[in-house]
C-alpha cells in the first residue's frame, strides 16, 4: 500500500509538470525565448569550437576593420575579432547572470523561510531588517558592493547578488506565509517531523511558483547590472569579453565606428528579451487560476 501510495505521488507530480509544460508550449513567445535561452546556452559552451579567433588576439595591423570572410562583423581599435568576442562574451554574461541569481536566491531564501515559517519575533526583525536594505537603490547598492569589493568579474558577481537577495526573500516569505497554514504542515508536525524537513520537503516545494518566475526573469537584469557595472569600470576587465566591457571599450569610437556598440548591445537586448518572455510564459503556465 505504502508503495503504490508512492508511485501515485510520483504520477501526480509528473502529471502536474507534463501541465505545465503543456501550457507553456502554447505560448509561442515564451517558446521561442526558450529557444533563445538554449542557443545562448550552446554557445557560451563550446565558445572555443564556435569562435573563428581567440578573443584576446590582436592584430595591430588590422584595426577597424569593416566586415570581411576572415572577420564576419569587423574587428575592433586593437585588430580583435568582433564576432569571437561577443560569442566568449555570452558565456561571461550568462555566467554573470547565473551565479548572480543563484547567490541572491540562497541569500534570500534563507532569510524569507526563516520570516516566513517562524513568523513573530523573527519576521518582524527580519522584515525591519530588509526594510532598511531595499531603501538603498539596488544600483546603488551593487556599485558600491562592488567598489569596496575590487573591480573583477567575481566580485562584480557577489556585489549583484548580495545587493538583489531581498527581492527573493520577500516572495518566499510570502508563499511560506500561506502555506504554513495548510493541512500537511499540520500533518508533519504531528508526527514530530523537523522544521528542517517541514520546509524542504513540504512548505518550499509548495511555494517555489513564484520564486522560479522571478528567477527566470531576473537572469535578464542581471545581465544588464553586470553589464553596467563593466561599463563603469567595475565589472569585467580587458582583456576580458563581456558585453558590458566590449561596450565600455566601444564607445570612445561611436561616431566613426558606431558597429562595436551596436553588436553587444543587440545581443543583451535577445538575451534580456529572451529570459522575460520566458518568465512570462512560466507566470501564465503557473498560475493555479489558468487550470480551468
Amino acid at each position: 500500500m505504502e508503495s503504490s501510495g508512492v508511485m501515485a505521488a510520483e504520477a501526480k507530480k509528473e502529471s502536474n509538470i507534463s501541465i505545465v509544460w503543456r501550457r507553456l508550449r502554447k505560448n509561442k513567445l515564451a517558446v521561442a525565448g526558450l529557444i533563445i535561452i538554449a542557443l545562448l546556452v550552446l554557445i557560451a559552451i563550446f565558445a572555443p569550437l564556435i569562435a573563428p579567433y581567440d578573443y584576446a588576439e590582436q592584430d595591430l595591423t588590422n584595426t577597424f576593420a569593416p566586415p570581411s570572410r576572415e572577420h564576419l562583423l569587423g574587428t575592433d581599435d586593437l585588430g580583435r575579432d568582433e564576432l569571437s568576442r561577443l560569442i566568449y562574451g555570452t558565456r561571461q554574461s550568462l555566467q554573470i547572470g547565473v551565479f548572480s541569481v543563484a547567490i541572491a536566491t540562497v541569500l534570500g531564501t534563507t532569510l524569507g523561510v526563516f520570516a516566513g515559517f517562524y513568523g513573530g519575533k523573527v519576521d518582524i526583525l527580519l522584515m525591519r531588517f530588509l526594510d532598511i536594505y531595499q531603501s538603498i537603490p539596488g544600483l546603488l547598492l551593487s556599485i558600491a558592493l562592488a567598489t569596496s569589493l575590487g573591480p573583477g568579474l567575481n566580485n562584480a558577481i557577489i556585489a549583484i547578488g548580495v545587493s538583489t537577495m531581498s527581492v527573493y526573500a520577500r516572495i518566499i516569505r510570502a508563499s511560506l506565509l500561506k502555506v504554513r497554514s495548510m493541512e500537511y504542515i499540520e500533518a508533519a508536525r504531528a508526527i514530530n517531523a523537523t522544521d528542517f524537513r517541514i520546509v524542504m520537503k513540504y512548505a518550499l516545494p509548495n511555494a517555489i511558483a513564484p520564486l522560479l518566475i522571478s528567477i527566470t526573469m531576473n537572469i535578464g537584469n542581471s545581465i544588464l547590472a553586470a553589464s553596467m557595472l563593466s561599463f563603469i569600470g567595475l565589472g569585467a576587465q580587458p582583456p576580458v569579453a563581456e558585453w558590458g566591457a566590449m561596450l565600455t571599450a566601444g564607445k570612445d569610437f561611436i561616431r566613426t565606428h558606431g558597429s562595436l556598440i551596436t553588436y553587444p548591445g543587440i545581443a543583451m537586448v535577445i538575451s534580456v528579451l529572451s529570459f522575460n518572455l520566458l518568465g512570462d510564459g512560466l507566470r501564465d503556465a503557473l498560475d493555479p487560476r489558468l487550470k480551468n
